[in-house]
């Protein structure tokens, strides 16, 4: 037996949960937020305590994962020291995939592609930095969100550009979310007693992701090359025509600096709706009140959704399920039936009452004579992340 603690890391955050493997147990969980800001609030729950919150100063990572420390030091007795890993979910490294020790070699090739990921490469890394820092001796696995996708029929990686771009550069489609897909995929074999199923799964949140499942091998996705693509996200700017970028940097004048900021901070359904955030949550109350950009931005989502799940019930020939999963995907009910609307022609019918009454929690919510079940899977990304951990430590503390 042994103790892996899952962070999850933000540009300003440290979120965390302490599974007991191989039993799985959940053990802990909690975070700190807004690290370096004057006043940050953190959070613990210790299975059968009470919860416990507050607020401290934090000025870096080192600080936060010091509180945390102490804060578990009646489950951890001897602190972070007796952890059998420190299992994370970081996006993507130059060449490199699958379940990793966190070494100098991984995090170089993450620091690769800080351009391509400005928001999530550099937290992961130094947040790895400072555990190795802080305990030398303790093991850093990650399992990174393309990992899933590693094997996706090569023409569903190619885009139409040079080829050297590829073979030399490394420029090709890949995916993300990958934890969170593979458990509710699994999740619905393990319901369904099958491991053959053609499933659709959609993860929708604050980033967004669809991908097509067949076997439990994923076959398409909705991605790119990075989180900016895809579907609309919450403030990035999903699919978009590249030379509009162009236009706007070169004949417009914003420059390529600005246009970068702008698609990846003020886009998506914040930049759709002008709204001053892109929770799906304020942009449908905005848009029930009468705001048209606040409904046309939620149109679009829906859109773009109802697009991937046309191509990819074409890539499986069909489906036997649809699951919905993630902050809006397990809560929205009124997202799920727009994007269940009308697609009788294919044999998916929504059972509304059922849909209605489902909020984060598992259930089917397709009529009884529909051909593809539709379901709402909570994900739990970070139980594939400590199982990878525990796997890559050969099962042992």
């Amino acid at each position: 037996m042994g103790k892996v603690l899952v962070a999850n890391i933000g540009s300003t955050s440290f979120k965390f949960r302490l599974i007991e493997m191989p039993g799985e147990q959940l053990l802990a969980k909690g975070g700190v937020e807004r690290i370096g800001a004057a006043e940050s609030p953190w959070r613990l729950e210790i299975a059968g305590r009470a919860p416990e919150s507050g607020t401290g100063k934090f000025a870096d990572y080192d600080a936060a994962i010091a509180h945390v420390e102490n804060a578990l030091r009646g489950t951890l007795q001897t602190g972070f020291h007796e952890l059998a890993a420190v299992g994370f979910k970081p996006v993507m490294a130059k060449g490199i995939s699958g379940t990793q020790v966190l070494d100098a070699k991984v995090l170089s090739a993450m620091e690769a592609l800080y351009t391509l990921l400005p928001a999530h490469n550099p937290a992961y890394v130094n947040a790895v930095r400072s555990f190795n820092r802080l305990y030398p001796k303790l093991p850093c696995i990650g399992t990174f969100e393309t990992a899933f996708y590693d094997h996706l029929p090569v023409e569903n990686t190619r885009f139409p550009v040079p080829l050297e771009w590829e073979q030399k550069l490394g420029i090709r489609r890949t995916g993300f979310h990958g934890a969170s897909h593979r458990f509710v995929t699994e999740r619905y074999a393990e319901i369904k007693g099958r491991k053959d199923a053609r499933i659709i799964s959609c993860h929708l949140g604050g980033s967004s992701s669809m991908c097509a499942v067949r076997a439990g091998k994923a076959i398409d996705s909705s991605w790119g090359m990075t989180p900016q693509s895809g579907l609309p996200q919450s403030n990035r700017v999903g699919d978009f025509d590249v030379f509009a970028a162009f236009y706007l940097a070169k004949d417009l004048g914003l420059g390529i600096d600005e246009v970068e900021k702008q698609l990846s901070t003020n886009a998506g359904l914040k930049g759709m709706s002008g709204l001053a955030t892109g929770d799906l949550r304020d942009v449908a109350e905005a848009a029930a009140k009468g705001n048209e950009h606040a409904r046309t931005a939620v149109g679009v989502l829906v859109n773009a959704i109802r697009g991937y799940l046309g191509k990819f019930l074409v890539a499986l020939n069909g489906a036997d399920a649809l699951i919905f999963t993630a902050g809006i995907g397990e809560n929205r009910v009124e997202l799920r039936e727009a994007v269940c609307a009308n697609l009788d022609f294919c044999g998916l019918k929504l059972d509304a009452k059922a849909n209605a009454a489902t909020h984060a929690v598992e259930a089917k919510i397709s009529a009884p004579d529909s051909k593809i079940e539709v379901w709402v899977i909570p994900t739990n990304e970070e139980i594939v992340i400590a199982r990878n951990a525990w796997a890559k430590l050969g099962g042992r503390n």
